[in-house]
């Protein structure tokens, strides 16, 4: 199977393992995780160009597992995290990755917010080594194992 099916396949098995668990995933800590995690994958490369910005916003406000939360809500959260990334993208890194940490004891938290990254890392076609990189360093953070997610490194 070709490298994009693959990855094609892995996003929509994503999406579906979050739809079955959409119920679970209220808390504000999710919403603020997930929030981070998006503008991680975004600003991967280091920087944020204004279409990436977009197509990720539009890709939240239409994620069905994310419909439990305010989209305008999710919008504001979604920029402060880029906001804090483009002003000193290190730094920024460090903090959003403590606000991830906040449902590392919520194992299907934790895992959700993983699998928003692949999904969303993986929404233009190219979920390129900077975007799987941060998401395996998530995982990581979260005290899960990379290879659950099929992102050895």
């Amino acid at each position: 199977m070709a490298l994009w099916d693959k990855l094609k396949e892995s996003a929509s098995s994503m999406q579906t393992q979050l739809m079955a668990k959409k119920n679970d995933l209220k808390s504000g800590a999710f919403r603020d995780a997930s929030m981070a995690m998006c503008a991680l994958v975004s600003a991967a490369d280091g920087s944020v160009d204004p279409a990436e910005r977009q197509r990720v916003a539009s890709l939240i406000a239409t994620n069905d597992v994310l419909q439990n939360f305010p989209a305008d809500d999710l919008q504001r959260r979604f920029n402060a995290y880029l906001d804090k990334l483009a002003a000193d993208f290190e730094f920024g890194k460090v903090s959003l990755i403590q606000d991830i940490g906040k449902v590392k004891k919520k194992p299907v938290e934790a895992r959700a917010v993983i699998q928003i990254g692949i999904v969303i890392g993986g929404a233009d076609g190219d979920f390129d080594p900077t975007e799987q990189a941060v998401v395996r360093e998530v995982c990581y953070a979260l005290d899960i194992a990379p290879g659950e997610f099929d992102l050895q490194g």
